[in-house]
C-alpha cells in the first residue's frame, strides 16, 4: 500500500512557515514528505526559494517524518558536497531521507556561470556524480576528474545505512537512463496512462525490484472557483512542455512564456476539485500503478485548510 505524503514547496512559502506546515501536516496523518530545492521559484507571484538543505534538518529534528529530496548534481552542488549533506542528515536522522538527483534547471543551476548543456549531456553529468556519491556514500576515497572533478574525497561522518538515492526522470528515455545507477525512481505527473510508461522504461533499464515514488498535484478548496483560480495563479508558469521547463532561466522568463495559459489549462497538470471524495479516487487510482510513496503537492495557499481537509476525510479513505 503507498504511502501518502506533504509536499514542501520552497517557492511558494518562507522557509518558517513551511516548518509548520509539515509538522500539521503529521499530526493531520500525512505519513512522509518530500521537500523541493530551488534558488530561484518559478514565477514572482511564488516568491520563495528558501535553501532546502538548511530547512531540512530543522524538519527532520522536529517530525518523525521521513523525507525525500530531488536535486541536481554537478553545477550549484557539488557532487561531493551533495553526498555530505545527506550522509550528516542521515547520521543524524536514521532510514528517514532519501536523496533523489536530476538533471536539473537552467532556472536554479544557472548561477554560477557554467554553460548550460543539451539534455544528453545533462543526463551524461548526472550519471557520472550519482556514481561519485554513491562511491562517497560506501566509504571510498574518490579522485575523479571528467565531467566534474573531485581530489581525494572521504566523508569521515557517515551513517550506518546509506540513504537511498533515487534518480528522477519525467519521460521513459530518462527513467531507462537513470535505472542503471538508481535505486529507485521519482516522478511527477497526475495522469495514470502517462506515468505507467515512465514507471515501465524505469523497470525495463534495471529497475525491476527498486522502489517508484510519485509527486502529483491537486488544487483543493471548498469553492470551486476559488481551487481553480488558486491552481492558475500559482502555477500556471509550470504548465510549459518541450524543453522550456529546462531551459528558461529567470521566473520572468516563465511568467512571459506562460502568459496565454488560461485557468482551464491548469487541469492538464493539476487534479483541480472542489469534492474530496473525487480527490481522493484520483489518488487510489495512482495508488494502484504501484508507487511506493505518493506525495501530495496542494498548490493553491490554503494549506492549513487542505492538511486538515485531506487529513479528515481524504486519507482515512485511502488506508482502506
Amino acid at each position: 500500500m503507498a504511502h501518502f505524503g506533504y509536499h514542501a514547496s520552497h517557492e511558494q512559502y518562507a522557509p518558517s512557515t513551511l516548518l509548520a506546515h509539515v509538522q500539521s501536516a503529521e499530526r493531520a496523518g500525512f505519513a512522509c514528505a518530500m521537500s523541493s530545492e530551488h534558488f530561484k521559484p518559478w514565477s514572482n507571484a511564488q516568491g520563495h526559494a528558501g535553501h532546502a538543505w538548511s530547512w531540512l534538518g530543522a524538519a527532520l529534528a522536529t517530525t518523525r517524518l521521513p523525507f525525500g529530496i530531488i536535486t541536481a548534481p554537478g553545477y550549484r552542488h557539488h557532487p561531493a558536497v551533495l553526498a555530505q549533506s545527506a550522509a550528516t542528515l542521515s547520521e543524524m536522522f536514521p532510514d528517514r531521507l532519501w536523496l533523489a538527483l536530476g538533471s536539473g534547471q537552467r532556472l536554479n543551476e544557472d548561477i554560477t556561470g557554467l554553460a548550460w548543456p543539451e539534455k544528453a549531456e545533462r543526463t551524461a553529468r548526472l550519471a557520472e556524480c550519482a556514481c561519485v556519491i554513491r562511491a562517497l556514500f560506501e566509504g571510498e576515497t574518490v579522485t575523479h576528474r571528467g565531467r566534474v572533478t573531485v581530489v581525494d574525497a572521504k566523508l569521515y561522518s557517515r551513517p550506518s545505512k546509506a540513504p537511498l538515492l533515487l534518480g528522477g526522470a519525467v519521460t521513459a528515455d530518462t527513467a531507462r537512463k537513470v535505472a542503471a545507477w538508481a535505486d529507485g525512481l521519482v516522478t511527477v505527473g497526475i495522469e495514470p496512462d502517462k506515468l505507467r510508461p515512465v514507471v515501465e522504461a524505469f523497470r525495463e533499464g534495471g529497475g525491476a525490484d527498486k522502489p517508484v515514488f510519485l509527486q502529483t498535484k491537486v488544487g483543493w478548496d471548498t469553492d470551486p472557483d476559488r481551487a481553480l483560480a488558486e491552481a492558475h495563479g500559482q502555477w500556471a508558469s509550470n504548465m510549459l512542455e518541450g524543453d522550456a521547463n529546462w531551459d528558461l532561466r529567470s521566473p520572468e522568463d516563465f511568467e512571459t512564456a506562460s502568459r496565454f495559459v488560461r485557468p482551464e489549462d491548469v487541469h492538464g497538470c493539476v487534479r483541480v476539485s472542489d469534492d474530496l471524495g473525487r480527490q481522493a479516487a484520483w489518488l487510489a487510482e495512482l495508488a494502484e500503478i504501484g508507487f511506493e510513496e505518493i506525495i501530495i503537492h496542494q498548490v493553491g495557499r490554503n494549506q492549513d485548510a487542505f492538511i486538515e481537509a485531506f487529513g479528515a476525510r481524504v486519507l482515512p479513505q485511502l488506508r482502506v
